[in-house]
This record gives C-alpha cells, structure tokens and sequence, in this order.
C-alpha cells in the first residue's frame, strides 16, 4: 500500500525552511527603508548646498575665510550649513567649502560641496 502526503517531519522541515526565507525577506527590506531615508536626507542635504552656492554667486562677495553659519528649512526639515573661503595659489580665485548638517553639533556632514570664485 503506498502512502500519500507527507509526514510531520517533512511538514516541519519545509516550515522551517519558509521562515528562513520570510526572515531573510524582511531583513532586506528593512535595510531598503533605512537605505532610502539616508538617500533622501542626502539629495535634501546637496540641495542645500547647491542653493547656498547659488547665492554666494549672486552676491558677487569675496568669500571670506572664516567659516559663516546659517540654516534654511527644505523638507519639513532645518539644515544647518557653513561655508568658507579657502586661499589657491592664484589670488584672483578663491575656493569655497559648503558644509550641511542635520544636527548644528555634528562632527560630519551630510553633504560636502566644493568650488571655486574667480575674483571680478
């Protein structure tokens, strides 16, 4: 007589097996959420910077090199930036270093942009 089905061990193996694979399945899934806020803070961090140098070129003001301060509100969220001047060996260009922060106390910053002025 054969038999049909399959046994309690089979049964458990195969539940094992299947919450593994669930377990490994979510995991991944969380990384890809934390992932994709990190992402989106750093795109909201660079935009920042982008506008911060926009108006550094606006102004048309010789970048001095003391780090200045400030913070701006993007996203239902204040970012803190500091840019300074940095000395090149041509005096007619200055470089600039854009800084932006979510926390004003942080030692690193979300985003870094880096760019030069040319003396008018």
């Amino acid at each position: 007589m054969k038999q049909r089905g399959m046994t309690l061990l089979e049964v458990m193996v195969a539940m094992a097996i299947l919450a593994i694979a669930g377990l490994a399945l979510m995991k991944t899934s969380g990384e890809q959420v934390r992932n994709l806020t990190r992402l989106e803070q750093k795109q909201f961090a660079h935009w920042v910077a982008d506008n911060q140098l926009a108006q550094l070129y606006l102004q048309r003001t010789w970048p001095a090199q003391q780090w200045q301060h400030g913070n701006t509100l993007m996203a239902e969220q204040r970012w803190f930036w500091r840019w300074r001047g940095v000395s090149t060996g041509d005096p007619g260009i200055r470089g600039l270093e854009i800084e932006v922060r979510l926390d004003e106390s942080s030692q690193h910053a979300i985003a870094a942009l880096h760019s030069w002025q040319v003396k008018e």
